[in-house]
C-alpha cells in the first residue's frame, strides 16, 4: 500500500474519532473509549477492505462485518455514514427515541449486519454467516470485531471451537485487545492473556499486531485473505480512548460521555492530528 492511501485512512481513522466523541457528548450518553480505540480497524476495513456497496447494502456476495463489542457503536455508525450508507446528519440522532442510531446496533440501520448487545454473541453469529457462505458455495468473507472484555465469555470459546472444527477460512476475528473494560484493567478482572497462544490453541491463524499501525492493519488484512484451511484471527494491540490523553486506558470513559470542558480538549487534541 503506498504512503497516499495510508495517510488518507490515518484521516479517516481521526474522523470517526472525532465524530464518536462529537456523538457521545452531544447525546451526553454512549461508549467513547472503545469507539476511540476500534477507529483505526474500522477505517482500514471500510475504506480498505470489505467489498460492500452503501447503494445496495443487502447485496448477497457482499462482505459481512459484525461488532459484537456493540456498545462501541459509535465508531460503527461514522464509519457507516462516511462510507455512504446514510447521510452523516443522521448521526445527530444518536440515542434518540424513534433515531435508526441506537446505543446499540439495530438491523434497521443501513449497513447494519449484526444487533449487537449481548457481548459473546458476535463471533456465534459470525459463524453462522461464515458457515453459511460455504454452505452456498459464496466466496464473501466474515469479519467480526470482538472486545478484550468480552473475552472473558465462554460463548467466545465455544464459537472458536465450532470456527476451527469447520475450518471457517473466509472468517476473521479482530480482536480490540485495549486493556480496559468497564469497571477496570482487564488483566486485574480476569486476564485473557496470553491472548495470541490461547487462540492458537483454538486453531486459529493467529497475527499479533499494533492496532494503531494502519500500514500493519492493512497489510495484516490482507495476509489474512491467503490463509486457507482455518480462521483467522487479529490480535490487535491497541489503547482504550486512543487519541484523547484523558481518556487513554481511563476505565471511566467506557460509558462516560465527555462534559462540555472534556469535549473541548477532545477535540483539540484530535484536531491536531488532520
Amino acid at each position: 500500500m503506498d504512503n497516499e492511501k495510508i495517510t488518507e485512512l490515518k484521516r479517516i481513522a481521526n474522523e470517526i474519532r472525532k465524530e464518536s466523541i462529537i456523538m457521545t457528548h452531544r447525546a451526553q450518553s454512549g461508549h467513547p473509549g472503545g469507539s476511540l480505540s476500534e477507529a483505526d480497524m474500522l477505517a482500514a476495513l471500510y475504506f480498505y477492505k470489505l467489498r460492500i456497496n452503501p447503494k445496495k447494502p443487502d447485496w448477497e456476495d457482499r462482505d459481512r462485518f459484525v461488532l459484537s463489542k456493540g456498545h462501541a457503536s459509535p465508531g460503527y455508525y461514522a464509519a457507516l455514514a462516511m462510507k455512504g450508507f446514510f447521510p452523516k446528519k443522521e448521526l445527530e440522532s444518536f440515542r434518540k427515541i424513534n433515531s435508526m442510531l441506537q446505543g446499540h446496533p439495530e438491523l434497521n440501520t443501513p449497513g447494519v449486519d449484526f444487533a449487537g448487545g449481548s457481548l459473546g454473541q458476535g463471533i456465534c453469529f459470525a459463524n453462522g454467516i461464515a458457515l453459511a457462505g460455504k454452505m452456498d458455495k459464496k466466496n464473501y468473507k466474515v469479519y467480526v470485531l470482538i472486545g478484550d472484555g468480552e473475552s472473558q465469555e465462554g460463548a467466545v470459546w465455544e464459537a472458536a471451537m465450532a470456527a476451527s472444527h469447520h475450518k471457517l477460512d473466509n472468517l476473521v476475528v479482530i480482536l480490540d485487545k485495549n486493556q480496559v473494560q468497564e469497571t477496570g484493567k482487564t488483566k486485574d478482572i480476569m486476564n485473557i492473556d496470553p491472548a495470541a497462544d490461547k487462540w492458537k490453541a483454538f486453531g486459529f491463524e493467529v497475527f499479533d499486531i499494533n492496532g494503531h499501525n494502519m500500514e500493519e492493519i492493512a497489510n495484516t488484512l490482507d495476509k489474512a485473505d491467503a490463509v486457507k484451511g482455518k480462521p483467522v484471527m487479529i490480535v490487535a494491540n491497541t489503547i482504550k480512548g486512543k487519541g484523547v490523553s484523558f481518556m487513554e486506558l481511563n476505565y471511566k470513559f467506557h460509558g462516560k460521555a465527555p462534559d462540555d470542558e472534556q469535549f473541548r480538549k477532545s477535540m483539540e487534541e484530535l484536531s491536531r492530528n488532520d
